[in-house]
């Protein structure tokens, strides 16, 4: 959820030479200072928060909706949206566009529309709470160019056709660091202490992505592209979706402890998964399908916003203006000779609703649609059991400052080599301000083989326990930071990403799981796509919406 492919940034010599002596005091002196500074913990007593989150409270009645009150009203409409994340607005926004504005209503179980890119705000910044970028798209998406144009981040397009991107949403300078052997060093993949050999093995890596980004199948299309289902089906680079990247990576011949760090990380940070549980094909995607273009951008620029993207989802629902309806729980959804018939809760009113619709979109990921869907083929249910996710756990701390270390300031995006999450974001680095106080947004995916139990324990986690754990990793690079924060927020999101485990890719049940009932019902999700990210999301809502105009 944080970071992106990061390529290998050409440094000096006289910058490495700087940076090596600089770094070389923090690595001979740095591990003692931190050991003792987590032998004597300080006290957390002076900073406010809680657990705050989707209302999983509303989500988990879908496990026991027998015990929800039978039907007490009735409504009719001709087209429902269940779900109000990005592919569901998405949906909503392509619908209006092609002439459905007032047959669309869109239900949402949560207190407002949002999903993944949900955000929050205090008096010093927004900030997200799940996603909060947009690598610069692809030209040949011009769906999403289309759409960012609507929303003010792309202002015009230059003499070569080039879109030309609002300053204010490109990311500011500067960019990303890591901290690595006691120094921050400028960019995340791994640098400063690195051996020269090491050095070259990673080098070795980026150039075969490079040329796994220019590869075409036999079919015509890009190996590697987003929107996912304009790559290339051709099986010399399907059939990698059958191994695991780390045994990709192990017949590769990559062993380089900083390397694979890096790879993980990567792993991590889009899909909530380690080496082990990723698909090769997977992992290979998220470094040989970006290929975005701008006026005066590198192929590596991100859009960013305090919000994240909140931003893009606010964007996605002001563009339509069809009905809404948040704290509305759908717990069935019937095939019918009409259409559907839905039963929705309505958690502020606490009485159920029975819609008659003629169309029906689920919007929804599969772990839910398995709960809602009554009436259908067994096999069709067994199918959304292959879709897992990854749990994570998300903290937005406002601080009063932030002690650092030797290196490079704070930028955008910090991880911390070595440690169990990815690291955190300035949320207020695009301010034009410069407050001493702001908000980190840290990320960190529950990692492992059993998610179910990664999962629970996150729930059973209280409050106190998960600031103590954030903190303890936080002073490895910020000695003394405990004393600099004023409040701390707390998100758990149980089923946080789609995990892209090895052969579900290019899986018969990701692909049987989009299929409409019988026109009737219809399925858009970033699950859909196997991959957990805006455009996917964004994609999907678009086709399932296209889908559904051909059946009215």
């Amino acid at each position: 959820m944080t970071g992106r492919p990061t390529y290998i940034k050409t440094v000096s010599r006289r910058n490495f030479l700087r940076q090596s002596l600089l770094a070389l005091p923090a690595v001979m002196l740095g591990s003692m200072g931190l050991h003792a500074c987590r032998t004597k913990k300080r006290s957390l007593s002076h900073i406010k928060g809680s657990i705050v989150g989707a209302n999983h409270t509303t989500g988990h009645l879908l496990r026991n909706a027998q015990n929800l009150p039978t039907s007490s009203e009735n409504m009719t409409a001709e087209i429902v949206i269940v779900g109000g994340g990005i592919a569901g607005l998405s949906a909503r926004r392509w619908l209006e566009m092609n002439g459905h504005k007032d047959d669309v209503l869109l239900l949402e179980m949560d207190h407002k529309p949002g999903g993944n890119a949900s955000y929050g705000k205090n008096d010093v910044s927004a900030y997200p709470w799940g996603a909060h970028y947009l690598p610069v798209p692809d030209l040949r998406n011009k769906e999403l160019l289309d759409f960012l144009a609507a929303t003010g981040t792309i202002t015009g397009y230059d003499a070569q056709g080039l879109p030309v991107y609002n300053d204010y949403h490109l990311c500011h300078d500067p960019e990303e660091r890591l901290f690595i052997n006691g120094y921050w060093q400028d960019g995340l993949v791994p640098e400063t202490g690195v051996p020269a050999a090491e050095k070259q093995q990673i080098g070795r890596f980026f150039h075969l992505m490079e040329d796994y980004k220019k590869a075409v199948g036999s079919d015509g299309k890009d190996a590697f592209t987003i929107p996912l289902d304009h790559s290339s089906q051709d099986e010399q680079f399907t059939a990698l979706d059958k191994i695991s990247f780390k045994v990709y990576l192990e017949a590769q011949g990559f062993t380089s402890p900083y390397l694979l760090w890096y790879l993980e990380y990567g792993c991590k940070d889009d899909y909530g998964c380690n080496l082990l549980h990723t698909s090769a094909w997977a992992g290979i995607h998220y470094f040989a399908s970006r290929k975005g273009k701008g006026s005066g951008v590198n192929a590596s620029a991100v859009l960013t916003w305090p919000q994240g993207n909140g931003f893009l989802a606010e964007g996605l629902k002001q563009q339509a203006n069809s009905k809404i309806l948040s704290d509305h729980l759908v717990f069935g959804v019937t095939p019918d000779e009409n259409g559907a018939t839905l039963l929705c809760y309505d958690v502020n009113a606490k009485k159920t609703v029975s819609i008659q619709a003629k169309k029906v979109l689920l919007a929804g990921p599969q772990f839910v649609n398995k709960h809602l869907l009554q009436g259908v083929s067994p096999e069709r249910i067994a199918a959304l059991s292959a879709f897992e996710y990854a749990p994570w756990v998300i903290a937005n701390l406002t601080v009063r400052g932030l002690p650092e270390g030797n290196g490079m300031p704070l930028c955008w995006d910090n991880v911390l080599y070595g440690t169990p999450s990815v690291g955190y974001v300035n949320a207020n680095h695009q301010d034009i301000g410069n407050s001493e106080r702001k908000v980190l947004t840290y990320y960190k995916p529950l990692v492992g083989k059993d998610v179910a139990s990664a999962r629970q324990q996150a729930y059973g986690t209280s409050y106190h326990d998960w600031l103590q754990q954030i903190t303890d990793e936080l002073e490895f690079a910020h000695l003394g930071i405990i004393d600099f924060i004023e409040h701390a927020d707390i998100w758990i999101w149980g089923h946080g990403m789609i995990a892209p485990r090895p052969g579900f890719m290019w899986g018969r049940e990701r692909a049987q799981a989009r299929q409409s009932i019988d026109n009737k019902i219809f399925f858009a999700h970033s699950d859909l796509s196997g991959i957990s990210i805006f455009e996917e999301a964004f994609y999907q809502g678009i086709r399932a919406a296209e889908e559904m105009m051909k059946t009215i």
